[in-house]
């Protein structure tokens, strides 16, 4: 299958994610967290989903998680964008690094609802940052 250049090496995140779900060690998470990173720094992306506002404009589909807080779903591949069901979306392909630049703008979103239907991760706004290689103090 075809896979859009932005997302090449995004599948070692994915084979990570799923070690994780087996294995829950601090190494792994490490791991995980050092490819974002890399593929961060390789200029990599993430499939995003959009919404149509209100207004008429385009907003990053946002989720719940845990009946609380409100995140950006992001997706490692189309693959695991079309395990939700819902079909064809309205996506787009988001730089690793502007996403995050738009988690830390926007206090009304906690972070990066990775994969939602199969290998899924949490990056809250303290990961992101780590991520970032920037100080959470």
């Amino acid at each position: 299958m075809h896979k859009d250049k932005g997302l090449i090496g995004n599948e070692k995140i994915e084979q990570y994610i799923a070690i994780l779900k087996e294995h829950k060690e601090d190494e792994v998470l490490a791991a995980i967290l050092s490819a974002i990173r890399r593929r961060m720094k390789e200029g990599g992306q993430f499939v995003v989903a959009v919404e149509m506002a209100v207004s008429g404009g385009m907003n990053l589909e946002t989720r719940q998680v845990g009946g609380k807080g409100n995140w950006f779903v992001a997706y490692t591949s189309f693959e695991e964008q079309m395990l939700g069901g819902k079909g064809v979306m309205s996506t787009f392909m988001a730089d690793i690094s502007q996403l995050f630049d738009m988690v830390m703008q926007d206090e009304s979103v906690d972070g990066v609802l990775l994969n939602p239907y199969n290998l899924s991760i949490l990056l809250n706004r303290q990961i992101i940052q780590i991520i970032r290689g920037e100080d959470t103090e």
